[in-house]
């Protein structure tokens, strides 16, 4: 099924029980490649979180100031825009903020970026928009010309995966931890990832599912008691052959899948205790969940199955009770948070903020991990970006989006920084950015008018 895809001949697969898994690059079995095959290919991660951010936790200088009142209103009223703090553009030394804390092992490796503008457009939901517009920028104006109802259109994942996508198995992955199998709201507040205008990229959101569609297994799967211990049987036959430091790889590779699926069972279990044969509403533990998907993920990276990849931590709006386990007692509805932040009310919703930056934090360390072909790691060899389609989930505000930008695409990107552009810079000249270093020849994308230049080494 693989062969055929270019740049699949020097992986190796192992194959046993109607399944087939793709191995990270081995050296030792890659003989005949020619010398520059070993440079591994550039990765690319987005992060989205939904219903914004505690602004003022998550901005350096906000903190302990005295801010204006909300910005924005619940309608996002443009006019109101002139009541901003404006930024003094510039660079500046790295400050982790309260809410950036889980990042201070990272710190390195992470950069900040304030500043940035997303289109929007009366007419839809400010978070439908927050989702579904994030990544495709599409300005009210084009979306004029091209006949679209919304500024909807394909997103930087899909033009990205257009350009080098066909290296790997699947041009593009799109992930979502959003355990709710009930829709609750459209599709617009629940996709990043689209094809084009109302073409959704479906995102997979079973940890079981994701796992069956990486390694490939085929409807007679259930006739293996256990696919794993085959392959691991199949694994250590292989091992023989290679050199020392490629057993190494191998063995962690392999015991991350270990550990996968044990960890899919354990969350099939807690779903089980719930009483209910297929629950449409579970309440999953939220760290459990986000960091399996992102496991998966990584190992999908690995195996050269994709370089690019969405990962939507959970869809807008959505009034459904959440279980941020180690973060509250019980279930919590993370929306509804972001209206009730007056007084201290901002401080509980902080600890969600908190929570999802642990889960990017998670990411980055296991990135750092990972080893690729040439000795490099994965996240030597990558962009991950972690942000929101709403500058401040109290006002729906549309600008200011936060931003980090971690990795450094092969040494492109300067790291250990913040990054404050010109207020109201376009978020889609950060995706031209982003196209660019991921190797995408254009000097356009959506409604962007220039680059993020302060980004290259």
């Amino acid at each position: 099924m693989t062969g055929n895809i270019p740049g699949m001949n020097r992986r190796k697969f192992l194959r046993t029980g109607g399944a087939a898994m793709a191995l990270p690059f081995l050296t030792s079995i890659a003989q005949s490649a020619k010398p520059s095959a070993n440079v591994p290919d550039k990765k690319l991660v987005m992060m989205y979180v939904p219903n914004g951010l505690v602004r003022r936790c998550f901005f350096p200088g906000e903190e302990e100031a005295e801010l204006p009142g909300f910005v924005g209103g619940f309608n996002a009223d443009k006019s109101k825009k002139e009541k901003r703090i404006p930024n003094k553009p510039g660079i500046y030394d790295l400050e982790l903020t309260s809410t950036m804390q889980p990042l201070a092992p990272h710190a390195g490796d992470v950069t900040l970026v304030t500043g940035l503008d997303r289109t929007y457009k009366n007419g839809q939901d400010v978070h439908a928009q927050g989702a579904s517009c994030y990544l495709t920028s599409v300005s009210p104006e084009q979306a004029g010309l091209k006949g679209l109802r919304y500024p909807n259109g394909r997103s930087l994942d899909q033009v990205i995966g257009d350009h080098g996508g066909h290296k790997t198995v699947f041009n593009t992955l799109e992930i979502s931890c959003n355990g709710y199998k009930a829709p609750k709201e459209s599709i617009y507040f629940d996709n990043i990832s689209w094809y084009g205008p109302d073409k959704i990229a479906p995102a997979i959101r079973d940890p079981q599912k994701l796992y069956d569609r990486l390694f490939m297994k085929s409807s007679y799967q259930d006739h293996v008691a256990d696919v794993t211990d085959l392959m691991l049987a199949d694994a250590k036959s292989l091992s023989r052959k290679l050199s020392r430091d490629d057993r190494a790889t191998m063995d962690q590779f392999m015991t991350m899948i270990r550990d996968i699926e044990l960890r899919i069972e354990k969350l099939k279990k807690m779903v089980a205790k719930t009483g209910i044969e297929k629950p449409k509403n579970p309440e999953l533990p939220r760290r459990l969940y986000i960091r399996l998907m992102g496991d998966l993920m990584l190992a999908a990276m690995q195996m050269g199955i994709s370089n690019i990849c969405t990962f939507m931590v959970g869809p807008e709006r959505w009034d459904a009770p959440l279980m941020y386990e180690g973060v509250f007692d019980k279930p919590v509805q993370h929306h509804n948070m972001t209206h009730n932040q007056k007084g201290d009310g901002y401080k509980e919703l902080q600890k969600i903020d908190i929570f999802h930056m642990e889960q990017y934090a998670y990411i980055l360390e296991r990135m750092k991990e990972i080893k690729e072909a040439d000795g490099s790691t994965l996240l030597d060899n990558s962009l991950v970006t972690y942000g929101a389609g709403l500058g401040d989930g109290a006002t729906h505000q549309y600008f200011d989006l936060p931003l980090v930008v971690a990795g450094k695409s092969q040494g492109q990107v300067k790291q250990g920084r913040f990054v404050q552009c010109k207020s109201g810079t376009l978020n889609s000249n950060m995706w031209l950015t982003i196209a660019q270093l991921m190797g995408v020849e254009t000097d356009s994308y959506a409604d962007s008018d220039g680059t993020i230049s302060q980004l290259w080494t």
